[in-house]
Parts: C-alpha cells; structure tokens; sequence
C-alpha cells in the first residue's frame, strides 16, 4: 500500500527549493520549509511571493488561490520542526558534506519510515544515504529549474532503495503533475550527464576563439531549433553550478569531455558566475536579471569590404541545390543553375516552382512575386555558361572527389573575383579550395536542409579565404533573409560539432542499460525544453548519416569519446537506418 503524504518538509529555500515548496503548496500539501537563518527564510519567501505574483499576472492563479497556496506554507529554521512531517526534499547548496550533515540530523527527528529525497543534479545519492541509518529510504528526486514550470522529475534509485519507496516516489511526482523517469545513480543522471557534456564542448570551442559567443548560441538556436545557445544557457544555470557538475562528472566518468573547460574555472574565480552575478559570458544590466547589456555580435570581419554580388550560379540537381537556388531568386538575384542534363535542370526548376505555388497558397508569398523568382532561374548544362556570375553554389555529392572535380572545372570558367562556395557539412572546404588556383576565393556556406525554411548558414573560413570573401559571404547570407554564423575549417563546424557527440553520448548511455531510449528522450525534451529527443532525432537524421559524421569528427579530434558508439555501428550493419527504412532506435 502507498504512504500517506500530507505534509512534506522542504530542507533549503533557494531557487529550486521555493519552486519545490510552491509545487507541492499548488497540488494542495502542507510544506514546512527550513532555511539556515531568518535572513534565509525571508529570501525565501520572497522568491514565493515573486513567482507567485508572476503566475497571478499570468493567469495561471487567481488571488484567493495564491493565498490558499501560501497558507499552506510555514517557514522556520529549525529542523526539529520537520518532527511530523511524511516526506523530505533537500534543497541546500550542492556540498556533499552539508548534504551528510543535514540527512543524518533528519535521521534523529524524523519517523523511521519516512523518505528522504536529495534534489541533488550531480552527487551521488548512495554516499548521502550512509549518513542516515534507512539508505533504503533514501532516493534522488531531481526537479528541474524552474520546478513550478517544468515537468520532469528524475527519480534516482541505489542499489540499496527499496523498491516500494521507488513506486511511491514516482507516484508521488505523478501526484504533483510531474513525469518522473527511473533511473540508477550517476553522475548527472540523464539530463546533466548528456547537457554537460555539449555545454562543455561549447565553453572550448569559445576558449579557443572558434566561433563568437553570439555565433555559437545562434548556431543552435536556428541550426536545432533550441530554446537557448549553450553559453546563454550556462549564465542561467550559473558558472559555478557548471563548473561543479562537470567537475563531479569527470571524477566518475574520467573521460576527458567532461573535464572542465578551464575557461570555466577562470570565470568563476573572477566571480563572473553568469546572471546571478551579472556577468558571465554576457554582461547582464544588474545581478539576476535577464536583460543582456553588451550583445553586440563580436564579427571578426570588416564588413565595410565586400565584393558585389548580383547573379549567383547553383551546381546541383538534389534538394539543397533546389532549395538554395529559390532562396536567392526569391530575393532578387540572378540565379545560374547548372545540371549535368538539360531534363535533370528543367526537374530542378520545377520543383523550385512547386515550392513557391506552395508559398503563394500559404499566402507567404504573391502570385506575382513568386513568377519573378521563377524568371530569375536559368536552367544549363555547361560550366561554361557561369562565366560571368558574381558567386557559385556548389551542392553536389558530400564525395569529396566529386567536389574537387566541380571545383577544378569553375576555376577555368568563372571570371576573376568571383567567389566559390560549397554547401559540404563535414568536408574540409580547403581540400575544395586546394582543387583551384584561388583558394582565396573560396569559403563554405553550409545551409540548413529544407534551405528555404532554415535560417541558419554556417560561413567558413578556411586559413587561405580572403577577409573580403567572408565578409561577402556573410553580407550576402543576411541579404537573402539568413542568419550567418561564422567559423574555422574544421570537421562538423559548428553544429554537428556540437550535436553529434551528444547524440553519441545518448546511445552510450542506451548501450550501457542506464535508462530506456523512451526515457532519455523524455528527460531531454521535458527536462532541457529540446524539440525533438536524442534518438527521435537520430532517427530522422538516418543512423547512416549519423555514424558517416561522427566518424568524422573522431578522425579529426581524435578524442576518445567520440568515437561512434557500438550500438550505432551494429543498427546500421543491421540495416536498421531510421524512419527512412521503418526501423531505427524506434519502430516506425
């Protein structure tokens, strides 16, 4: 039979311990809150009476309802208080030793059949459970920031939790409104062990002046539709809160990714902690607040020399090439496309024209408009016939000979100073440029599949691109409603740089039996707000495109954890390659 909880006692009244008490409060519990001084206790009450005036403006309370929910509230700063209490949720700082001291005082004044949950986000629950004489009591309820708001819950077992104190648990989140996922204990759980790692890779990739701040957030942001950038993301969560998850991770794991950046530590030494400070990787306009002061895009380039740009060739018959070629004749460019046959380039063209009586329907575009942009595209087969355009598209096969070989036929044809662009996702753009005399004048510009609805391109520089041609490039992107991010010539750029060793992480952590891929897919949409879950995505992306990148980026990096997983490599030899064949992580 489930325990009765009635009243439950919340230990610290920070940030996530308020949320905790007004979540509890809100699904009509009795909450006895304890905070270390008086001080403490009326922060705490303040971060109630905030959120709650919030959800009041907001609709979500009415007046009577905040007063019922406060009511049920009592704050104080003794322990011996929480004496009849049916349920424990710590909330104090993350410090293993506060943690031990405060279960085993619970210890003394509690029932001995009452559970004890740690809100902890990356120590392990085992080693705070011995400090109490009921371990098998003792579970990790993990909340997630802010807890009034979102709905995950990880439940953390030992291997000495007692089975019924798990279902109660999670009928108990469940009670709050909550979807708790079932896990053992680890560092980070799910959500941290997987969000830490790439967070992580972010802070490096901006230590080592890859990418601006503002390039990298915008990279996944518009690249994978995610609700923050990673670096904004870590001012919310606090550096210092950062910098002691992946320190606990690493002590785990050992596995170098999650060392951490030793950016990191210089920031929180210099107190730069991210919002609650006002300064971390951006400047805020005062401690705690949202509003960023100093969000001026970083550019490398000088914007002030650019190349002109009118008429645009596109090399490809495949759906980017299509795509890019409707891009910039919607927005008033010539466009050039060549194909090797005159039945392939006539196909191309119609399927532009399919796309924009799509776009007319929607009323996203006039009938008139959407005729201009159709004139404006000129089927060929030669090269020959790109003589005179200002830049080239190329968007052929991701084989890198068949590039080169596109490459060498351009630097025959195409007049001097225009500008060569691939749209490759995980080639080097200099091996493309190697195949011409003008490396100067080549640069990538990988868009986003479909191009006309993505906003993100990502500009390459190689070591041998003109200043000027970045600079174009990123003019030119802006011109046909883009958003461009620049970066180095380096495998995955910026956003499967960053995504694809998550995605890895996720079937590791699959391979190893630490969660079904149901509940790490849960964790990271719910927990994290991501759109889709790691092996939804993976599915959609095709195992097969997915493994051809990470394998990549371990021949470049070298790093140990990148390394595709086993798992990968077995469901691809399998055949099972995604939705495309019916089969994937999931069953279509």
């Amino acid at each position: 039979m489930a325990r009765e909880i009635s009243t439950v006692g919340v230990v610290g009244l920070g940030t996530m311990g308020a949320g905790i008490a007004e979540v509890l409060a809100r699904s009509g519990l009795d909450v006895v809150a304890v905070e270390l001084d008086d001080a403490g206790v009326e922060r705490g009450l303040g971060h109630l009476r905030h959120s709650t005036e919030r959800a009041l403006a907001g609709g979500k309370l009415d007046e009577a309802g905040r007063e019922a929910l406060l009511g049920r509230i009592r704050a104080t700063t003794s322990l011996a208080d929480l004496s009849e209490v049916d349920f424990v949720i710590e909330a104090i700082p993350e410090n293993l030793a506060a943690k031990a001291e405060v279960f085993a005082h619970l210890d003394q004044v509690t029932r001995p059949d009452v559970v004890f949950a740690s809100n902890t986000s990356s120590l392990s629950i085992t080693e705070i459970g011995v400090h109490t004489a009921r371990p098998g009591k003792v579970v990790g309820m993990h909340f997630f920031n802010p807890a009034p708001v979102l709905k995950l819950v990880e439940v953390v077992r030992t291997v000495v939790t007692e089975p019924d104190v798990v279902s109660d648990v999670v009928e108990f989140a469940q009670r709050l409104g909550k979807s708790p996922v079932v896990i053992g204990d680890r560092a980070g759980f799910i959500a941290n062990a997987l969000l830490f790692g790439y967070l992580n890779h972010a802070v490096r990739m901006y230590e080592q002046k890859y990418a601006t701040r503002e390039d990298l957030d915008a990279a996944m942001r518009f690249g994978c539709g995610y609700p923050m950038g990673p670096l904004a993301l870590l001012d919310l969560i606090g550096l210092d809160t950062a910098y002691e998850i992946l320190d606990t991770m690493y002590h785990q794991s050992r596995n170098r990714l999650h060392a951490p950046a030793p950016l990191l530590k210089q920031m929180v030494t210099a107190g730069q902690l991210g919002r609650k400070s006002g300064h971390g990787f951006y400047a805020y306009d005062a401690p705690d607040s949202p509003v960023v002061v100093d969000s001026v895009a970083s550019s490398e380039v000088d914007s002030s020399v650019t190349r002109e740009v009118r008429s645009v060739g596109v090399i490809g018959t495949g759906t980017m090439a299509t795509g890019i070629a409707e891009v910039f004749a919607k927005r008033g460019f010539d466009v050039v496309l060549r194909a090797r046959s005159m039945e392939k380039a006539e196909a191309s063209v119609a399927k532009v024209k399919k796309s924009l009586d799509k776009a007319v329907v929607k009323g996203k575009l006039s009938e008139e408009d959407a005729a201009a942009a159709l004139a404006r595209i000129r089927p060929v087969t030669e090269f020959e016939e790109l003589a005179n355009v200002d830049l080239v598209v190329e968007a052929v096969a991701e084989e890198l000979s068949v590039k080169q070989a596109v490459f060498s036929a351009l630097d025959e044809v195409v007049k001097p100073g225009a500008m060569l662009a691939t749209t490759t996702s995980s080639l080097p753009v200099i091996e493309c440029a190697a195949a011409t005399s003008r490396p100067g004048d080549v640069v990538g510009l990988h868009f986003f599949n479909p191009a006309p609805v993505m906003k993100l391109v990502e500009v390459v520089s190689t070591i041998a691109t003109a200043p000027d041609v970045t600079a174009t490039a990123t003019a030119v992107c802006a011109a046909v409603g883009k958003h461009p991010v620049q970066c180095g010539d380096r495998a995955g750029f910026i956003v499967n740089a960053l995504l694809f060793p998550y995605l890895n992480d996720a079937v590791k952590m699959l391979e190893a039996h630490y969660a079904s891929a149901d509940d790490i897919d849960t964790a990271m949409k719910v927990g994290c707000s991501l759109p889709m879950g790691p092996f939804e995505l993976l599915d959609v992306v095709g195992l097969d495109v997915s493994l051809a990148i990470e394998r990549t980026l371990f021949n470049e990096f070298r790093e140990e954890g990148y390394a595709p997983a086993p798992l990968l490599e077995h469901l691809v030899t399998a055949g099972r390659l995604g939705r495309k064949t019916g089969k994937g992580f999931k069953d279509y």
